[in-house]
């Protein structure tokens, strides 16, 4: 599987807007969150993305994040996920260190473990190496995922609509 994990770059808008552009045309919700971003002034969006890896101009309660995007040998984004450097109360009941997402086009091919995969390896570089993933119980694709990627469970989180969370935690060695 020839994929890897880049930054944002002007220099992948088109790549990136076909990405977007079908996301938003399943009517799924974006997810991880950070793909939602407008990209109407893709370079401003780019540089929010650099910005919140550094800290810089981070909402009130939120921690700095690292994005990438997941794309071929072709260039084609084939996914996104987002890092988390740190969690909050929120985030250990409800978001964990890793949000990833695949485009529609795409899922079914092994995507989702690589890009997890991929993303445990940044998790190390940050020296964080007991990290946490998780996904809404009716999402079995992801709860495969992250069992794939070496996941043990830990207890659910039931959010205040009733949504239950699986969570899992990932320790890297």
């Amino acid at each position: 599987m020839n994929v890897r994990l880049v930054k944002p770059t002007i220099e992948l808008q088109d790549e990136y807007m076909s990405f977007y552009e079908e996301w938003g045309g399943s009517g799924e919700e974006f997810i991880p969150w950070v793909i939602g971003k407008d990209p109407t002034d893709f370079g401003e969006m780019v540089k929010e993305l650099q910005n919140a890896e550094k800290g810089i101009g981070l909402r009130p309660g939120w921690v700095p994040d690292t994005t990438y995007w997941l794309v071929n040998s072709e260039r084609r984004v084939l996914g996104a996920v987002n890092i988390r450097h740190d969690l909050t109360e929120h985030l250990r009941n409800v978001g964990g260190h890793i949000g990833y997402g695949i485009r529609p086009s795409e899922r079914k091919k092994g995507f989702a473990t690589k890009v997890l995969e991929l993303s445990l390896v940044k998790m190390k570089a940050l020296e964080i190496n007991k990290v946490l993933v998780v996904c809404d119980e009716v999402n079995v694709g992801s709860e495969k995922t992250i069992l794939n990627n070496g996941g043990v469970r830990d207890e659910d989180y039931v959010d205040e609509n009733g949504n239950v969370v699986r969570r899992f935690w990932i320790e890297i060695s």
